[in-house]
């Protein structure tokens, strides 16, 4: 019995017509949810990054070969407004760990781009985050992580 289980069993008894499976998949993705974010973030606390620039700079790596996307494009790509994404470049770039740059032909027009350090650094972390993630899941088999992972993506498409 879980600490979810304790608060269903409270409902059941107090008001029993309540349907609280919904109640208990929510508690549980929640609670899931703060333990892996708490070690995730914990990481990137040893590289004095947060989670959101962490997101950024993955974000650059990923888009492949120069690593440069427009503030546009790094918005759309992790959901974000553009005054939340402004704050986070504007903190990775006096880190040095990325540089914006306008465009010759159209100076309103930016680029945001890793810098060398920048580079170094998220092939560190990005290893070290995956192992992270994985540690995480480890007590699901493989098939059982294939699983939750279909479960899960089929919900989140109700909201996408």
């Amino acid at each position: 019995m879980d600490a979810v289980d304790r608060v269903v069993d409270q409902w059941a008894k107090e008001k029993p017509e309540l349907e609280t499976q919904p109640m208990a998949m929510m508690g549980r993705i929640l609670r899931i949810a703060k333990y892996m974010e708490a070690q995730v973030a914990d990481l990137h606390k040893q590289y004095d990054l947060k989670m959101g620039e962490f997101d950024v700079l993955a974000t650059l790596r990923r888009s492949g070969k120069p690593h440069k996307l427009t503030p546009s494009e790094l918005i759309e790509s992790m959901m974000l407004t553009s005054g939340a994404m402004t704050n986070r470049l504007d903190k990775l770039e006096s880190k040095g760990l990325i540089v914006r740059a306008h465009s010759k032909e159209d100076r309103r027009s930016v680029t945001v781009q890793l810098t060398q350090v920048g580079l170094v650094l998220i092939e560190e972390l990005i290893t070290k985050h995956v192992d992270i993630q994985k540690h995480l899941v480890r007590s699901l088999s493989t098939a059982q992580q294939k699983q939750v992972n279909q479960l899960l993506k089929t919900w989140l498409n109700q909201f996408e």
